[in-house]
């Protein structure tokens, strides 16, 4: 079985797997990290959705050969502690009920925000397309963006 280094959340970890094996098993199963949820397997709801050099990618469907030499960000790597103001900003809107998509709904919402400081509804909209919350938490999901929004260009001016 051939090994591959990856960097995740800037700490590196050499996992032994087949060459296609998909990203999101890596983390979870050989680094240990299981923040990244499973969902579809498909590529369709957005639950595995991690940070690839910045871009949120559904990690379902990156080969973990893909990955070699790429930085990669999950969930457990926005803080160690929920002070990430997207995740202050989820906990302050309530947004969770299951809590199942939320990861990958976090880490969508962190890109969004790094490209777009002061999104619309229909900015916020359009990057949250294709992620899926069974519980259908998407207003507290929109409301949770705008408050991070808020918090950061604080943070920002301070």
């Amino acid at each position: 079985m051939p090994s591959y280094n990856l960097l995740i959340n800037d700490k590196n970890y050499t996992v032994e797997a087949d060459a296609k094996m998909p990203l999101l098993w890596a983390i979870r199963d050989l680094a240990g990290l299981t923040g990244t949820k499973f969902g579809c397997g498909i590529s369709q709801c957005g639950a595995c959705t991690v940070h690839f050099n910045g871009t949120p990618v559904r990690s379902c469907s990156i080969p973990v050969s893909s990955a070699v030499g790429q930085k990669i960000t999950t969930i457990e790597g926005l803080s160690a502690d929920n002070s990430h103001p997207v995740q202050q900003a989820w906990i302050a809107e309530q947004v969770p009920q299951c809590g199942y998509c939320q990861s990958g709904q976090i880490m969508a919402a962190t890109a969004l925000l790094k490209k777009n400081a002061n999104p619309t509804d229909k900015d916020i909209d359009t990057a949250m397309q294709g992620y899926l919350c069974r519980c259908g938490t998407y207003n507290r999901i929109r409301a949770a963006i705008k408050t991070a929004s808020q918090l950061m260009n604080k943070a920002s001016t301070n």
